[in-house]
């Protein structure tokens, strides 16, 4: 297991981070997130931060953690 800070700022991922908006986001302020995929820099894993602040910090998480988040939230989908 990659030991890790569990946030990062803005300035520690500068140009290691390529972010993704989710779909879900919408341009009324809310549900604002993004993901950018660091499993292959050093950090070697997932971060996730709010798109209304991308200066703000950027919550780390191991890849096998998102994917089991993202199951997760799947699973809720298919049954709300």
């Amino acid at each position: 297991m990659t030991t890790h800070p569990r946030t990062l700022t803005a300035t520690d991922l500068a140009g290691a981070a390529i972010w993704l908006k989710s779909s879900y986001s919408s341009g009324s302020g809310n549900n604002c997130v993004e993901i950018a995929d660091l499993t292959h820099t050093p950090h070697r894993a997932v971060a996730i931060r709010d798109s209304k602040n991308p200066d703000g910090p950027a919550l780390l998480i191991e890849p096998e953690q998102f994917s089991h988040l993202i199951n997760c939230v799947r699973g809720r989908q298919a049954t709300t």
